[in-house]
């Protein structure tokens, strides 16, 4: 009996087990599933809440193209032209289209004023453009001071060199002023129009569907994700632009940086000209923003600069660049180093070379770079503007994207005349003017210094090119290698010998070197021969 119960006993308690082990995992199971579908039905109509809640905020910015189409054409069909960016290229578009009847939407991420060390001086041949598109009065108000031409300044010896304007009226001439007052006058000229709207937001990326844009999206000042649409995006948004990878290849180049100064309570040695030192080892340039301010750009070879914050910049300043600027600035430079407002910026320089693309565009620093030495940017800017504009006024109807990208190709050879011309000037002539211990390209600054200090022609031709007013690719070829045969021609007279004669070699094969990669990057056939461009002769689509 007692081994019978014993081993009933286990059987009948692994049997109970079992049984209770099956019902607490199905009943677990069961559980489960009900506590899975309830969830899900909890989060999906979250999901839900929170989609229709989305939807109220953003229906009337955000468009998807398979949803809604009457409300996308009604939102599209509000603006003519979006313009991302408002500084000197953007403000001008904006007024310039808006003028001619285009509904404009500019977004600017900033609308406060501006405080930057270039974008100040505008060349005598940029101030006719400002006058072609009527914004001349911008300059009004601002203490612009007007410029008639350069002083060099090298090794004790200066020249003076005036722009050739007496075939003008009075009031052309070049001007140079404080850059953010200067755009936030364009700012509010452009504002002005009841076709322009004006708005402060971050463009974070361009809306595109089957290779063409079609819009953007962006972000407002109070930080909501929006979009808007239009037949033309025009991207303005200068030269740390984020979009413009899209719509070009880019080939950003950074020779040097500018360290920028304001001195006060001074006179330059030639009033109302711009004043270039050759020093050693790069350029210096002093020209007036205001009746009372003086701007100094201390060129600075290369990516890296003397530490500002821990005063290795004001030994550099003191040490090396004092004692190579004109006696008359001396004491208000130090001066102002001595206070300590010094700051620095990248020089860069970028060769158009645009991908065309349906609905798309680039403009200003965003498509096309070169070194600030000569001033040329706003001139290249407004320059570009006349030419869009022309090319823009006989369309009625901007909605053909793929018609009017093709049309527009036409801009880009248009507008090489002044911009390559200015683009090769202001490369070629800071390598020319930049020190080196290489021989020959010391005969080739001396020569330079010497051929513009000839006066007449000699001077006339290069400053009527710098100015913007001869814009002429071929003129400018032919005085840069005249420069180089005159130090070539000093070298060998009265005796030639064999060493100045291969010095003479050399200083053409490095004219050569420098001038020739810039015509490359420019492009030969479109800078020189843009007749045989087919671009060159596209006509405006019919309809």
């Amino acid at each position: 009996m007692m081994t019978n119960s014993s081993s009933s006993s286990p059987h009948t308690f692994m049997e109970f087990t079992t049984l209770f082990t099956d019902q607490y995992l199905l009943g677990g199971i069961v559980a489960s599933l009900l506590g899975f579908v309830l969830l899900y039905s909890l989060r999906r109509r979250r999901i839900e809440r929170n989609n229709r809640a989305s939807m109220e905020i953003r229906r009337d910015a955000i468009v998807k193209a398979s949803e809604d189409d009457d409300l996308r054409s009604e939102v599209e069909g509000s603006t003519d032209v979006i313009i991302v960016g408002a500084g000197v290229a953007g403000a001008a578009l904006a007024y310039t289209l808006a003028k001619d009847g285009r509904r404009v939407h500019v977004i600017e991420r900033d609308l406060t004023e501006p405080d930057r060390i270039v974008g100040e001086l505008l060349q005598p041949g940029g101030y006719l453009k400002l006058i072609e598109l009527g914004l001349e009065d911008c300059l009004s108000g601002i203490e612009a001071q007007r410029v008639f031409g350069y002083a060099l300044f090298m090794d004790g010896k200066n020249t003076k060199l005036s722009y050739p304007l007496e075939k003008f009226q009075s009031d052309v001439s070049g001007r140079s002023f404080h850059n953010g007052r200067f755009i936030q006058r364009m700012r509010e000229k452009a504002a002005s129009l009841p076709n322009v709207r004006l708005e402060q937001g971050t463009v974070t990326t361009l809306i595109e569907k089957k290779g063409t844009v079609q819009g953007v999206q962006y972000k407002t000042k109070d930080g909501r994700e929006m979009t808007t649409f239009a037949p033309l995006t025009i991207v303005c948004d200068g030269c740390f632009s984020n979009l413009r990878r899209t719509l070009c290849n880019p080939k950003v180049d950074v020779p040097s940086c500018f360290v920028g100064l304001v001195l006060e309570n001074c006179q330059l040695p030639f009033a109302n000209h711009g004043h270039v030192v050759l020093a050693n080892p790069s350029p210096i340039l002093f020209y007036p923003i205001s009746d009372t301010e003086i701007r100094c750009l201390v060129d600075v070879p290369g990516q890296k600069v003397p530490s500002v914050s821990n005063g290795e910049m004001a030994h550099y300043l003191k040490t090396v660049v004092a004692p190579q600027i004109p006696p008359e600035l001396y004491d208000a430079f130090i001066a102002t180093i001595d206070k300590g407002n010094i700051r620095t910026m990248p020089n860069r320089s970028m060769p158009a070379d645009p991908l065309p693309t349906p609905g798309a565009l680039l403009m200003g620093d965003a498509f096309n770079m070169r070194h600030p030495l000569t001033g040329g940017g706003m001139t290249v800017a407004f320059s570009d503007i006349v030419v869009l504009r022309d090319l823009l006024r006989p369309l009625r109807d901007l909605n053909d994207s793929s018609t009017l990208c093709k049309y527009l190709e036409s801009f880009y050879t248009l507008r090489k005349p002044v911009a390559s011309t200015i683009n090769t000037l202001a490369g070629a002539l800071y390598k020319v003017f930049c020190a080196s211990p290489d021989q020959a390209r010391k005969e080739m600054r001396d020569a330079c210094f010497d051929y513009l200090s000839l006066g007449g022609v000699f001077s006339d031709g290069p400053i009527s090119l710098l100015s913007g007013l001869n814009p002429r690719p071929l003129s400018l070829v032919m005085h840069f290698f005249a420069v180089a045969v005159y130090g070539v021609g000093r070298l060998c007279i009265p005796f030639p010998s064999p060493n100045r004669a291969w010095l003479g070699a050399r200083l053409i094969a490095g004219a050569s070197g420098i001038i020739f990669p810039i015509i490359k990057s420019e492009g030969v056939r479109q800078m020189f021969f843009p007749a045989t461009v087919p671009a060159y002769y596209r006509a405006p689509p019919v309809k």
